[in-house]
């Protein structure tokens, strides 16, 4: 058997899950679970760009900033 909570929601939390429900009988705990593991994706991705980014950051700090770019600033 399936264990199953109530879980305390306010009111507009309530409206905006119902206006993205895929289809009018759609279960709130459906719902919900997509939720759940479209946030773990997006999650995941933006470690991943955040990765690229710190890996990124020493090779941008050498190419900006040069002994040129401050000559052309002063041109």
């Amino acid at each position: 058997m399936t264990q199953v909570t109530t879980i305390q929601l306010e009111k507009p939390v309530l409206e905006k899950l119902k206006k993205v429900k895929e289809y009018p009988r759609q279960p709130y705990n459906e719902l919900i679970a997509k939720m759940i593991e479209t946030f773990k994706r997006v999650k995941t991705s933006n470690q991943y760009d955040e990765f690229l980014h710190k890996i990124q950051q020493p090779k941008m700090k050498e190419l900006w900033d040069n002994k040129y770019d401050e000559e052309w600033e002063h041109a």
